[in-house]
């Protein structure tokens, strides 16, 4: 197990990188820690969590609201947990998510760690300190940024995953390499998702590069003021498309990054358009859609890249260089109106 402690602002977190899910106690103590997790994880971990104070949720988004994150503040008030209790999230990204708010918010903070259980989870959602709950169709509208005491990374934990949610760990993969990493980007377009799954050493080597990657990112810019805004290429347009059409946030953002492509060729001089969108398809993700423009731009009104008049654009200028481009609503509009 690689152990690397890595400061975010006045955070420090510990990075582990090939851990393995028995030696979780290692890290933190089971008497003083409590598990949130979902029934699907528990079913596949029950073993492994015997002796864990847990609280088991349902699973999905549908269940990434406040009054889950309340029933949770309820379980911990029962349990006696106290200040120096460790919350400890295992699980996706609505699990990481809802454990980091809670964790934020219970008692004006207590310790939080996250253990990944999916791809996505590991490149992308357990990294970087946001946190939050969904309100009606508005994603992550309530929530906070506060970094977790530990990530624990166990690549043997995505075993269990359907091919699905595999798609869904490598459109932020993809992102990526789009935004920051020519180099993994060549990779990609040179294996598949057969591929990585067959070799675990080049898997967990692809998780602790893209972990570090976002990490490196959110180091220089904590509370998204600047750089920090391109880890939201394909999400402006992906987040206002997900909820309402019921789709993976994996296949919204890459229906999103398919869009911010063509963008990025009409206002930024971009000439990978087609590279991108062939990478997307490979992965056996979706690229173009039917919607509702109208719909979709009400939405994306309310997006939190929002400043008043105008929206912060993720574009490429090339693979491996993502900007930022401030755009008026009204030319927003447009070009929704024109995708």
């Amino acid at each position: 197990m690689e152990k690397k402690k890595i400061r975010i602002g006045n955070a420090v977190t510990e990075y582990y990188f090939n851990a393995t899910l028995s030696k979780l106690s290692e890290v933190a103590d089971k008497k003083y820690s409590v598990v949130l997790t979902d029934e699907n994880i528990y079913r596949h971990y029950e073993k492994q969590l015997k002796g864990w104070n847990t609280i088991v949720l349902k699973p999905g988004e549908e269940f990434k609201l406040q009054q889950t994150a309340d029933a949770v503040v309820d379980s911990l008030i029962e349990m006696e947990a106290d200040r120096k209790t460790t919350l400890i999230g295992i699980g996706g990204g609505v699990i990481t998510d809802l454990t980091g708010y809670v964790g934020a918010i219970y008692m004006r903070g207590i310790r939080v760690g996250f253990v990944p259980t999916s791809l996505l989870a590991m490149v992308d959602a357990s990294i970087g300190g946001k946190n939050g709950v969904d309100v009606g169709v508005y994603k992550n509208l309530v929530g906070t940024i506060r970094q977790p005491a530990f990530l624990f990374f166990d690549v043997g934990l995505l075993k269990t995953l359907p091919e699905s949610e595999w798609q869904n760990g490598f459109a932020e993969i993809i992102k990526h390499a789009c935004i920051r990493d020519a180099v993994m980007f060549r990779e990609l377009a040179a294996h598949d998702i057969n591929w990585y799954k067959s070799k675990k050493t080049a898997l967990a080597a692809l998780v602790r590069r893209n972990a570090l990657l976002k990490t490196k990112v959110v180091q220089g810019d904590e509370t998204e003021q600047g750089d920090r805004k391109l880890l939201n290429f394909g999400h402006t347009l992906g987040h206002a498309l997900e909820n309402q059409f019921e789709l993976s946030h994996g296949q919204a953002v890459s229906i999103g990054m398919t869009y911010a492509a063509h963008l990025s060729e009409s206002l930024a001089g971009f000439r990978g358009r087609a590279k991108v969108v062939d990478l997307i398809e490979k992965y056996g993700l979706p690229t173009y859609a039917e919607f509702d423009r109208t719909k979709v731009f009400d939405v994306l009104k309310h997006d939190k890249k929002r400043e008043r008049d105008s929206l912060h654009y993720i574009l490429l200028n090339r693979i491996g260089k993502g900007v930022i481009q401030t755009l008026p609503l009204s030319q927003v509009k447009l070009i929704i109106e024109q995708l």
